[in-house]
């Protein structure tokens, strides 16, 4: 039996929990229980520029990567304990045809640890995370993005990575984050957790002394008797303060969130926003975040999204966003990047997914890149 966990755990390091109802799992004799699961998506994207009037064609992941987690789970001294490893991968080559590290460059197919931490359940449903997982600071706005299961804005037509779907047109990335995060019952109509995270330095704001706060409270409406009408609100907020060692200051960065999303019957409504200082833009604590007269770079922006299930398998949907990013000092727009999404998503099985997606790309300042994007691919989940 031992040998047997050895070989599962060594084949797992070879999707996020979402998708870990329909993994693969193993009650072993020691009481503790083993879990493999996780999703291959390809998509052929095609990407039209208006300046310079280049296009582009790649076959890749969407904007989840090709996850493979395991996960192990026991009960001991009366704790509920469990560790998880998440790989997000990628399939395609970054543009290149060989699959060699040339020098110091990955030429090859992206490898993420994305996951890596773990669990104890204490007594009443709460819980303490600790490790490598996704921050707390508008995880919910991407969660609830429709794009997360296709591909959205696309980024680089011929990037290594995955696209970014709403990220930067809408929500800033959340990202996966070294933490420790308290969680309450997350059964309980109201849901909070709390986390002090690795903060991030950007600028010549390189001095970290106390780590990065987040936080977030979710309310999900009771369930009604013969109803399909359920509502889900949440807030999030973050704060870090960094310090520039050479001229001695500090800069305080700050951002708040907040979302809501209603399900009636088979429609499907979400609206989500967010604004704050200092905290970057598109993938959070970029250089850009700190303005012209070394303070926090004012950021705003948010997105709605409606989708209507059309029979037993297929969803429709349309979403517009937004996200700005402003100079402090001058109130300056720096950037002002914009996208419409439609898609239709057809579940083929329980499994497997049919994605087709048409997105329209904006950035309406002096130089900026304006796209088409059109995407068709498959998402199966294990």
């Amino acid at each position: 039996m031992k040998r047997l966990t050895l070989l599962l755990f060594a084949a797992a390091l070879v999707v996020p929990r979402m998708a870990q109802a329909q993994g693969l799992t193993m009650q072993m004799s020691n009481g503790w229980r083993f879990t493999f699961a996780g999703n291959v998506n390809v998509f052929w994207v095609f990407t039209s520029d208006e300046d310079p009037g280049t296009t582009n064609s790649s076959i890749r992941t969407g904007l989840l990567p090709a996850f493979a987690t395991f996960a192990a789970t026991g009960k001991e001294g009366g704790l509920d304990l469990g560790v998880h490893v998440g790989f997000g991968n990628q399939i395609q080559n970054a543009g290149t045809h060989d699959q060699f590290v040339l020098g110091s460059v990955q030429a090859g197919a992206q490898i993420d640890l994305r996951q890596m931490f773990l669990t104890i359940g204490l007594k009443g449903g709460n819980q303490i995370l600790a490790g490598r997982e996704l921050g707390l600071y508008q995880r919910q706005n991407i969660l609830n993005d429709m794009t997360l299961f296709g591909v959205g804005a696309v980024g680089d037509p011929q990037g290594g990575g995955t696209t970014l779907g709403r990220i930067g047109y809408g929500y800033i990335y959340p990202n996966f984050n070294a933490q420790i995060t308290f969680s309450s019952p997350a059964n309980k109509q109201v849901q909070w957790s709390i986390g002090a995270f690795q903060p991030s330095v950007f600028g010549a704001f390189t001095e970290t002394a106390i780590p990065r706060l987040e936080g977030e409270v979710i309310w999900k409406s009771k369930p009604a008797p013969r109803s399909t009408n359920n509502f889900m609100v949440w807030v999030g907020g973050e704060w870090q303060t960094t310090k520039d060692p050479v001229a001695d200051t500090d800069l305080s960065s700050i951002g708040v969130t907040a979302g809501v999303r209603a399900n009636l019957s088979d429609l499907s409504v979400v609206v989500a926003a967010y604004t704050g200082k200092g905290i970057g833009h598109i993938l959070g604590f970029t250089a850009d975040g700190v303005s012209s007269n070394d303070e926090g770079s004012p950021a705003d922006g948010g997105y709605a999204q409606v989708t209507y299930k059309m029979g037993a398998k297929t969803t429709v949907g349309a979403s517009y966003g937004v996200s700005r990013l402003k100079d402090d000092a001058t109130d300056a727009l720096l950037s002002e990047l914009q996208s419409y999404t439609g898609g239709v998503y057809y579940q083929w099985t329980r499994s497997l997914k049919v994605v087709g997606e048409v997105t329209r790309e904006r950035n309406d300042l002096s130089g900026g890149l304006n796209r088409t994007d059109v995407s068709g691919g498959f998402m199966l989940f294990f």
